[in-house]
Order: C-alpha cells, then sequence, then structure tokens
C-alpha cells in the first residue's frame, strides 16, 4: 500500500507543478477540468476492467461447451 501512495505521489507532484507553469492550453481550460476529465477516464477505466473479465469468461464457457460437443462420445460397453 505504501509503495502505491508513493507511485501516485511521484506521479502527481511533477505533473501538477508542470500543470501549474505550463502555458500550453488554447481553451484556458484550468487544472480542475484535467482532474474532472482524469476522473472521467477513471471510472471508464473501471468499468472497462470488468466487462473484460465477464467477456473472457463467457467465451471460456462457449469454448467448453464447444469442446464438449465435438467430442467423440466413448460408450461403456467396449
Amino acid at each position: 500500500m505504501r509503495a502505491l501512495i508513493t507511485t501516485i505521489v511521484g506521479t502527481l507532484a511533477p505533473a501538477s507543478a508542470f500543470a501549474a507553469t505550463s502555458n500550453l492550453s488554447a481553451d484556458n481550460s484550468g487544472m480542475f477540468v484535467w482532474v474532472f476529465l482524469g476522473f472521467c477516464a477513471l471510472i471508464v477505466v473501471a468499468q472497462v476492467v470488468p466487462a473484460v473479465l465477464l467477456l473472457t469468461g463467457m467465451v471460456k464457457g462457449v469454448v467448453s461447451v464447444v469442446k464438449e460437443e465435438l467430442a467423440p462420445v466413448t460408450s461403456k460397453n467396449s
């Protein structure tokens, strides 16, 4: 947990200093706009991860059913 906090602080500290000093935005959007857009991106990523996991599980289920149907039927009398 400490490593995660250190990573987040280490990433955000230089980014906020850069955003405060740079004059690259032509639309005059402030720091709060970028924080809001980053939060929106975080929500989208948080929704995509479970969707990918669900899709992977569904594909595995379909593949296992198809394998069972295509497997040769063995009889107990032989």
